[in-house]
Parts: structure tokens; C-alpha cells; sequence
């Protein structure tokens, strides 16, 4: 692998962790393509080809599995837990959740999760990520 390849990807890795440290923040293409040092396009043709995925579906994922924890609690309404992840229209968060989760936010929000709640916090994290790349279908996780 050539240098600049190698720098490219630390520069890659550098902004999805930062997509995962601030997620609730206002993140665009543009902003992480800058701290990158690259240019937007050349930053989501190699952010996808780096990690499977555009940095917008990366960072939405991050969002829905913190508001998935936030549901769960169910001490914040779905409009509170859509803007405290980031998200900025309930009806694109929602449509996206649905389409990740398999289920509405409030719906995910009203049923019960206690069959978890014994599971160690770093598993329930696996268990609970939103599915990528293939969005939610008849047999995705609930």
C-alpha cells in the first residue's frame, strides 16, 4: 500500500471517529471532508470504500443505535431523543429509524425491553445495533 493511501486512511479513521465521538453534532460531508484533507467527493468514494458505507448512512447508524438507548429508557419522548441524537427533522429520523430498526420509534419505545436489561451493556450493544447495509427486513433484529 502506497503512503498516501496509508495517510488517506488515517485520515479516514480519524473522521468516523469522530462521527462516532460527536454524532449529535451538526456533521456534513463537506466539514469532515475538510478536516480529512480531501475533497468532499474524493472523501465519501473513499469512506465508502474504506468501511462498506457512505459517511451520511455511517453517521445516521450511530444516531439510531444512541436513540435506540435512549427509547429504551423511555424517559424522553421520540422528539426529544430525535434531536438529542443530532437529527434535526422528526420525519427523517423517523423514516430512517424504521428503516434500520424495522419498527417506528414510538413503537420501539412503548414495548417492553426488559428481556435485556440482564445482558451486559457490551453485548446489548451488539445486539442491539442497527442493521447496515441491508436495512431492516421481514427477519431484522428487534
Amino acid at each position: 500500500m502506497k503512503r498516501q493511501d496509508l495517510d488517506d486512511l488515517v485520515r479516514l479513521r480519524r473522521a468516523r471517529d469522530r462521527m462516532d465521538r460527536d454524532y449529535a453534532e451538526p456533521l456534513d460531508v463537506p466539514a469532515l471532508a475538510r478536516e480529512a484533507l480531501m475533497s468532499p467527493g474524493h472523501f465519501s468514494r473513499s469512506f465508502r470504500a474504506a468501511f462498506g458505507e457512505t459517511p451520511y448512512s455511517y453517521l445516521m447508524t450511530r444516531r439510531i443505535e444512541r436513540a435506540k438507548a435512549l427509547l429504551r429508557r423511555g424517559d424522553l419522548t421520540v422528539t426529544e431523543v430525535c434531536f438529542s441524537v443530532g437529527c434535526t427533522s422528526l420525519g427523517s429520523f423517523s423514516s430512517r429509524f424504521t428503516q434500520l430498526v424495522g419498527e417506528s420509534p414510538s413503537t420501539y419505545r412503548a414495548r417492553r425491553h426488559d428481556d435485556g436489561a440482564a445482558i451486559p451493556a457490551c453485548m446489548a450493544k451488539i445486539h442491539t445495533r442497527p442493521v447496515r447495509n441491508g436495512e431492516a427486513g421481514p427477519g431484522a433484529r428487534p
